[in-house]
C-alpha cells in the first residue's frame, strides 16, 4: 500500500525539512521561474524547395515526436503540451499533457496525512496524458506541481493520493502505441495562497523553465 506522506520544503534551503505521517522523507521544491521571451530571427529562404508529401500541408493536431513544447511556456487550462519524458531507467518518450481542470478540495480531506497537514487545503490537478512518441511507457506515472496565485510555489511535497478524490493512475499495459490515452490526478496542498495552476518541471530542459497551465 502506498504510503501517506507529507513534507515541507523551504524556498531557500537546500535541504527540505521531512515531515510525514508514517516516515520521514521529503524533497526539495522551488518556486517556478519564467524564462525570458526568445528572440527570432527570420532567415533567408533556400531558392529551392521539396513539396511536402501531402502538397504542402503541415500537420499541426498531432506533432512529431521531436515537436514538443518549449520551457517557460505558459498556458491554459485545457491546452495540450507535448513533453519529453523519462520514467525510471528504461522508460523514455513523447507524451502530450492536457491539463482539464484544477479542483479545490476541503480540508477534512487531507485527513489520512495526519496532524502534520492540519489547516491545509488540497487541490486536485486532474489531467489527460497521451503517448505521442509511440514507445512502451506502460505503468509509468506522471506528477504536476501546483502552483500559487502570484506564480510562487506550494512548499509542500505529498506522496500518495486520494483515493476517489484524487487517484494517481499510473499509465495501462496498453500505454505503448501512438494515441493511447489515460487520464491521472495530481495531489497538490496548501496553507497559503490557492493553487491556480499546475507546471511540468520534469528533466534538465524544464526544472529551472517549466511548462505552466494557468486560468
Amino acid at each position: 500500500m502506498r504510503k501517506a506522506r507529507i513534507a515541507f520544503a523551504a524556498a531557500l534551503a537546500t535541504i527540505g525539512l521531512g515531515l510525514t505521517a508514517c516516515d520521514d522523507g521529503g524533497d526539495e521544491a522551488g518556486p517556478a521561474k519564467e524564462s525570458p521571451a526568445a528572440s527570432a530571427e527570420a532567415s533567408a529562404m533556400p531558392q529551392e524547395q521539396t513539396p511536402a508529401p501531402d502538397g504542402g500541408k503541415e500537420e499541426k493536431d498531432v506533432p512529431a515526436a521531436g515537436d514538443v513544447t518549449q520551457p517557460g511556456t505558459k498556458l491554459k487550462i485545457g491546452d495540450r503540451a507535448v513533453l519529453p519524458f523519462t520514467y525510471g531507467t528504461s522508460k523514455k518518450g513523447t507524451i502530450a499533457v492536457t491539463v482539464t481542470e484544477i479542483e479545490k478540495g476541503a480540508e477534512a480531506d487531507m485527513a489520512k496525512f495526519g496532524d502534520k497537514a492540519k489547516g491545509m487545503t488540497p487541490y486536485f490537478i486532474r489531467m489527460t496524458v497521451e503517448n505521442v512518441g509511440g514507445t512502451d511507457l506502460s505503468y509509468s506515472s506522471l506528477k504536476l506541481d501546483g502552483v500559487l496565485e502570484g506564480g510562487g510555489s506550494t512548499g509542500v511535497i505529498l506522496i500518495g493520493d486520494l483515493p476517489d478524490k484524487c487517484d494517481n493512475e499510473s499509465a495501462p499495459a496498453e500505454f505503448k502505441t501512438k494515441g493511447a490515452l489515460f487520464e491521472t490526478c495530481s495531489l497538490s496542498a496548501t496553507k497559503t495562497a490557492p493553487v491556480t495552476a499546475a507546471e511540468f518541471d520534469e528533466g534538465d530542459a524544464y526544472r529551472d523553465n517549466p511548462v505552466v497551465w494557468g486560468n
